[in-house]
Order: structure tokens, then C-alpha cells, then sequence
């Protein structure tokens, strides 16, 4: 049985996790309810949004620059979060993110000016980007604990939070003012984080298992994959952010670039250059999310199976097929598929990367990546909006399979890089010098 011990400055230790069956299952879980927690908050607010507009009189062009205020509070505490991680632990930090998120997120209805919206939107952005890192880098110990590829599940749980808070959204919408929903998001976030954080602070993931248990290596995309003889000796040293770590930010910047170009630009290209109903155009975004879920459901086998060289650089080049389909279809349905299979292929890209990053350089490996990886979420959609208006809506979406090719070649012309030197490379290594 595991006992509190006493650091010696007097404080408690907390409890390790004993590395059982039931202590991972209890950790995995309370993890994938955050993942799915903070999916679900997000959603909410956003099918709010137009009614915030229309209650602070903002122009488009305004609420724009007030919705940045999201995105640049998330990639500008990215970092700080990462150094938090590293002195106060993974679990606490997600535990007090997740409190922040859920009352920053009552706000946005109290605010009647753009600038004021913008302010408080600064603040759910900086609890939204800290508990992507935080929650991220605790999924990175524990999927190292168990010695299995099984990041995407995480995600798997963001994506299907998102599509429960945006399912409840639309119920609500015409019952509830903006007001009480996001208020009572808030509270339901409180309750959760409340219940699930005693399970969380409990157990701290074991140390990564021997080679042996891990799944079979293969070159990686910027995925070094552990392997035997000493090879953990000869790994970067966590918490040092390399070359490789930037790697992997660059190709989750790509796909979420695309991610991105979907969420804020998908329905009105089916709606305006594909004439589409109100309807049938958001569920566009509803097929490209379902997709998406399914396939990080799966990302785990395809990780095992094909290793992660194949599964990111596959999902890249199936991810710019979907775009390219989606963008240049004649017709409503072939854009529908197109859509679907971007979904599919984009889904274990950003998992596949963020949870590397984190095996190499720790909480500070997350955030690295995390902040490029979020940084192509907020160029996106002001960039496919200055080409819409250049040339063409459907020109501006090629720009997204353009960049989900480019992260397949980015991540196959650097798959060996990182990778831990054998002890024959090494003793050559040392010849030269």
C-alpha cells in the first residue's frame, strides 16, 4: 500500500499510482473527463457566440479581433503553464485550470462593449490553454506508464465533449438566454472538476516501463520511438526543447491550420458556393468532427499497427485529398465526403505529435508544440478570409490541403530525426572527435 511520505521541506508527497491495472484504469479515466470537459465548455460557448454578437452591437470585423482574444490568451500562458507543470506537478495544474475555465466561461454574457468581451475572453484563453497543456502532459506520463500509443483516446474525448456541449447548445438555445446556459456550463464544469479531482491528485503516473513492454519502434515523423540497449540514457533529456520538438509543433501547426479553416469556414462554403441549406451546412462541420472522434478512436491500433511514421504521414496526404475534394466538388455531397475524409485523416496528427513532444522534453515539450500547434488555429481563419476575398472561398481552402501535404513530407524527411544513436554510431561518434 502506497503511504504519504514528507518531502523535506515538510510538505506532503502526493500518492503514486502502484502501476496496477486499476490505479491506470482510475487515472486514465479521471484524465479522459477533463479532455472531455474542456471539449465540452469550449463547444458551448461557441454556438453562443452570434447571440453575443447581437447583444454587444459588434461588428464582424470586432467581434474578430475580440474572439483573438481566446486564442492569444491561450498561446501566450502556453509556456508559463509548461514551467508550472514542471514545479507544481502535471495534476494540480489541470485541477485549478480547469476551475479557471469553468468560471471565465459565465462571463462573456455580462459584457455589452467588443473590447470588453475581448477582455474576458483573454482570461477563458488562458485557462483554455493552460489546461491543454496541463491535461496533455499528464496524458503523455500516463500513456508512457502504460506503454501504449493511446494518446488519441484523450482526444478522442475532447472531440466528443465538443459534440455533446454543441448538441446541448442548439437544445437550449431557444429556451435559455445566453446568460443561464453558459452559467449553468459553468456550474456543471465546477461539479465535475470537483468530482473528479480527488482521483486525479491521488495518483501520479509510474515511471515509464522497460523497452520490452513497448510497442514495436519504427522510425518516427519526429517520433523517435524508445528501443532497447541503453537507448533511454542516450534520449533527449526531458524538459530540454530541441529541434525536434519544434519539428512536431510545425506539423501540428498544419493540421490545425486545417481544424481551424473548418470550424470557422466549412459551412459557409457549402452554404455560398454550394447552396446549401442552413442546415445541411452545419452538419458539414458535424461529419468532419464525427470523422474526426472515429478516427482517434482508432488511433491507437493505427499507432500500434503502423507505427507513428505511417499513421501521421498517411493522415496528412488523406487529410489533403479530403480538402482538395471538399473545396473543388461540384456537387453538395462529394464536398460532404470531402469533409468526412479530412476529418478521418487530420484526426491523430495533433495527438500523435503533442504526446511526442511530451515523451521528449516533458511539460515543456507540450507547450512548445502546443502554442505552434494552437498558433495555426489562429491564423487560419483570418488568412483563409484575406484569400477569400483575393480570389475565391474555394482557392483560400486549397491553402489547407496545401499545408497538410506540406506537414507529410515535414514529418517523413524528419522521421529519423531524434532518434537515440546506437552504441556503434556513438563509438564512431567518438573516433571523429
Amino acid at each position: 500500500m502506497n503511504k504519504v511520505g514528507r518531502a523535506r521541506s515538510g510538505r506532503p508527497r502526493p500518492v503514486i499510482a502502484d502501476g496496477s491495472p486499476g490505479s491506470l484504469l482510475r487515472l486514465r479515466a479521471a484524465i479522459t473527463v477533463f479532455f472531455a470537459l474542456d471539449g465540452f465548455v469550449f463547444a458551448g460557448w461557441v454556438v453562443r457566440i452570434p447571440a453575443i454578437k447581437e447583444q454587444t452591437h459588434a461588428s464582424a470585423s470586432a467581434l474578430g479581433l475580440a474572439l483573438l482574444g481566446v486564442s492569444a490568451g491561450a498561446i501566450v500562458t502556453m509556456a508559463l503553464v509548461g514551467r508550472a507543470c514542471g514545479h507544481f506537478g502535471n495534476h494540480p495544474v489541470t485541477a485549478a485550470c480547469a476551475v479557471l475555465v469553468s468560471l471565465a466561461i459565465a462571463l462573456p454574457p455580462h459584457m455589452h462593449t467588443a473590447w470588453s468581451l475581448g477582455a474576458v475572453l483573454l482570461v477563458f484563453g488562458i485557462g483554455y490553454g493552460g489546461i491543454n497543456v496541463a491535461m496533455n502532459s499528464a496524458a503523455v506520463d500516463l500513456v508512457n506508464a502504460l506503454g501504449r500509443p493511446v494518446m488519441p483516446s484523450f482526444h478522442a474525448a475532447f472531440s466528443l465533449g465538443g459534440m455533446l456541449g454543441a448538441g446541448l447548445g442548439g437544445l437550449v438555445a431557444s429556451h435559455l438566454s445566453p446568460s443561464w446556459h453558459l452559467a449553468m456550463l459553468a456550474l456543471i464544469g465546477l461539479l465535475v472538476t470537483a468530482a473528479t479531482t480527488p482521483a486525479l491528485l491521488r495518483h501520479r503516473a509510474p515511471g515509464t516501463p522497460a523497452p520490452s513492454r513497448l510497442a514495436e519502434p519504427a522510425p518516427g515523423a519526429g517520433l523517435p520511438e524508445p528501443t532497447g540497449g541503453g537507448a533511454a540514457a542516450k534520449a533527449p533529456a526531458r524538459g530540454r526543447i530541441t529541434g525536434v520538438v519544434v519539428i512536431l509543433g510545425v506539423v501540428a501547426l498544419c493540421s490545425s491550420y486545417g481544424e481551424g479553416a473548418m470550424a470557422d469556414w466549412g459551412a459557409l462554403h457549402l452554404d455560398q458556393d454550394l447552396d446549401a441549406s442552413a442546415g445541411t451546412a452545419s452538419a458539414g462541420y458535424s461529419l468532419f468532427a464525427l470523422a474526426m472522434m472515429t478516427g482517434r478512436l482508432s488511433g491507437t491500433v493505427l499507432l500500434e499497427r503502423l507505427g507513428p511514421t505511417v499513421t501521421v504521414v498517411g493522415g496528412a496526404f488523406v487529410s489533403a485529398a479530403g480538402m482538395l475534394i471538399a473545396a473543388l466538388a461540384p456537387t453538395l455531397w462529394l464536398a460532404l465526403v470531402g469533409f468526412t475524409v479530412m476529418g478521418l485523416g487530420v484526426a491523430n496528427i495533433f495527438p500523435a505529435t503533442i504526446g511526442r513532444a511530451g515523451t521528449i522534453a516533458g511539460p515543456q515539450g507540450v507547450a512548445t508544440a502546443s502554442t505552434l500547434g494552437y498558433g495555426g488555429l489562429l491564423l487560419g481563419p483570418p488568412v483563409i478570409g484575406f484569400m477569400a476575398d483575393w480570389f475565391s472561398l474555394p482557392t483560400a481552402l486549397l491553402s489547407v490541403s496545401v499545408l497538410a501535404a506540406l506537414a507529410g513530407v515535414v514529418a517523413w524527411t524528419t522521421r529519423r530525426a531524434g532518434e537515440p544513436r546506437t552504441g556503434r554510431e556513438d563509438a564512431a561518434a567518438a573516433e571523429t572527435a
